[in-house]
C-alpha cells in the first residue's frame, strides 16, 4: 500500500458515478471488455480482459467525463461554450460535448500534441490554438481564456463531474466481468484512475488498483514520494496524453487512499505493448492506450495465476505502431 499523503481523498460519490452513467447513455459507446485468448505471445500466466475504450466515440474515455460535464451544466452556464486544454484526448471529447450541446468549443493544445489530434478537435467543430510549451501552458492559457469570455473551463482531470464521468467505466466493467480481481489503468494527471478507482473501490472493495505512468513523465510517484503535488521541471515521453507536469490534490489525495501501487514503464514498453494489441487483436492504441498492457508484460502486475487482471485501452492512435 502507498504511504498516505493526505486524508482528504474520499472517493467521488457513487450515487454521482451512477447518476452520470445515466446522464451520458445517450451520447457514448458502451465499449467492449473482452478476454484475451489465442494469443501467439500470452502476456502472463492467467486471465487478462482488455477494456477497449479506443473503440469509444471520439476514440478514447475521456468523452465520458467531457459528456457529464457539459450536460451537467444549465443553459445559462453552458451557452456561451466551454474551453478546455489538452494534450489531444480530452480536447477532442470536450470539442464533442459541446457540439452535441450546440454549443461552441475552444481548445488549448501544446506544440508537442499529435496533428491527427488537432484535426479530430476540428472535426467536431472546436476552435484550436495552439500554446507553445507543453500541457500546463496550454491550460493557463484555456484558464485566462475563460477568466476573459465568461466561459467555463472543463479541467481535464481535476472537476468532481469529469471524474464522475470516467467511473461509469468502472461500474461497466464489474458488470460485464464481476470476477475481475486487478485492474490496471494508465495515468497522466490522474482523473481517469480517480473516477475508476471510486467506482470499483466502493462497489467491490476487495479489488487491486494499479495505476501506470510513462517512466520520463512520473509525475504522480513523484508527488507520491514528495507527499504533496510537484510540478515536474521536464518532460521525456512521447506518451504526451500522459505528461502533464503537475497533478492536482485532489487527485493526488485520491490516488493516495484508493489506488494500491504504482508502476513505471519505458516509452518503448508501451511501443511494444502497442505492437501487441495491434498484433493480436488488430487494435490500434496510442502509446498511452498501451500502458496498462506494457506494465503486465514487463511482469510489473502482482496477480496469482487464477485472477484475472483488467486492462484499459485507453485511447486510440497509431503512434505505437507505427
Amino acid at each position: 500500500m502507498l504511504e498516505k499523503v493526505a486524508e482528504s481523498g474520499a472517493p467521488v460519490a457513487l450515487s454521482e458515478i451512477e447518476a452520470a452513467a445515466e446522464r451520458i447513455n445517450p451520447f457514448v459507446r458502451r465499449t467492449p471488455f473482452i478476454r484475451a485468448r489465442q494469443e501467439k505471445e500470452p502476456l502472463r500466466k492467467g486471465e487478462v480482459l482488455l477494456k477497449l475504450e479506443n473503440l469509444q466515440v471520439t476514440g478514447a474515455f475521456k468523452v465520458r467525463g467531457a459528456i457529464n460535464m457539459v450536460q451537467s451544466l444549465d443553459a445559462p452556464a453552458r451557452q456561451p461554450g466551454v474551453v478546455a486544454a489538452s494534450g489531444g484526448n480530452h480536447g477532442i471529447a470536450v470539442a464533442y460535448a459541446a457540439y452535441r450541446a450546440g454549443v461552441p468549443a475552444q481548445i488549448f493544445m501544446p506544440e508537442t500534441v499529435h496533428p491527427d489530434k488537432v484535426s479530430q478537435v476540428k472535426r467536431w467543430e472546436g476552435q484550436v490554438q495552439i500554446v507553445s510549451g507543453t500541457w500546463d501552458d496550454a491550460q493557463n492559457a484555456a484558464e485566462e481564456w475563460a477568466q476573459n469570455n465568461e466561459t467555463i473551463c472543463i479541467h481535464p482531470f481535476a472537476d468532481e463531474p469529469v471524474m464522475a464521468g470516467q467511473g461509469t467505466m468502472g461500474l461497466e466493467m464489474l458488470k460485464q466481468s464481476s470476477h475481475c480481481a486487478v485492474f490496471v489503468i494508465s495515468m497522466g494527471g490522474g482523473g481517469l484512475i480517480s473516477g475508476l478507482a471510486s467506482a470499483i473501490k466502493q462497489a467491490k472493495p476487495d479489488a487491486r488498483i494499479v495505476g501506470v505512468e510513462p517512466v520520463g513523465a512520473p509525475t504522480i510517484s513523484k508527488s507520491l514520494e514528495a507527499g504533496e503535488v510537484v510540478t515536474l521541471p521536464t518532460i521525456d515521453t512521447k506518451a504526451v496524453t500522459l505528461a502533464p507536469r503537475r497533478s492536482h490534490p485532489r487527485n493526488l489525495a485520491m490516488i493516495d487512499n484508493l489506488v494500491d501501487d504504482v508502476v513505471l514503464v519505458s516509452d518503448e514498453d508501451m511501443q511494444r505493448a502497442a505492437q501487441w494489441l495491434w498484433q493480436e487483436f488488430g487494435q490500434a492504441a496510442e502509446l498511452s492506450g498501451a500502458a496498462s498492457i506494457a506494465a503486465v508484460a514487463t511482469g510489473q502486475v502482482t496477480a496469482s495465476e487464477d485472477q484475472s487482471v483488467g486492462c484499459v485501452i485507453c485511447g486510440a492512435g497509431t503512434d505505437g505502431i507505427i
